[in-house]
């Protein structure tokens, strides 16, 4: 009886990684900010490396990742946010988020800030309009 439920554990596991394994890093990862001064929510988009501005943050995307569509659902995305000192213009060297972010539970891990809500949408292959095509 082991033996048998080891040879299940084992196939279960080799599907697992056969299967579920994660696609092809994105290029880019698409967010929604919302301005709790002006009451805006804007989408935007950064590419993963380059730092892209949202009001007084800077963004910037370490990975960026979705499963296929035949798949469950699951976008993640690695991202570190550090505030701006807009007097001297400058960025503030410790990030005030550094983590993952889900798209499929955005309240689970976004960005809380006392001017600034931000979270994940989707990864996608291109920067060209933050609601144009995934892949």
């Amino acid at each position: 009886m082991r033996k048998f439920i080891r040879i299940i554990v084992a196939a279960s596991l080799v599907a697992g990684f056969a299967g579920g394994a994660l696609a092809d890093p994105y290029p880019v990862a698409v967010f929604s900010g919302l301005d709790k001064t002006t009451a805006r929510v804007t989408k935007f988009s950064a590419e993963i490396g380059k730092p892209t501005r949202f009001g007084a943050l800077e963004v910037t995307v370490r990975a960026c990742d979705k499963k296929p569509p035949e798949e469950q659902p699951r976008t993640t995305a690695y991202v570190e946010i550090r505030q701006i000192n807009e007097e001297k213009n400058e960025v503030i060297q410790a990030p005030i988020f550094k983590g993952w972010m889900f798209a499929e539970n955005p309240g689970l891990n976004a960005l809380e800030h006392p001017v600034y809500d931000v979270w994940l949408n989707t990864c996608k292959t291109s920067s060209g309009p933050a609601s144009s095509g995934n892949r």
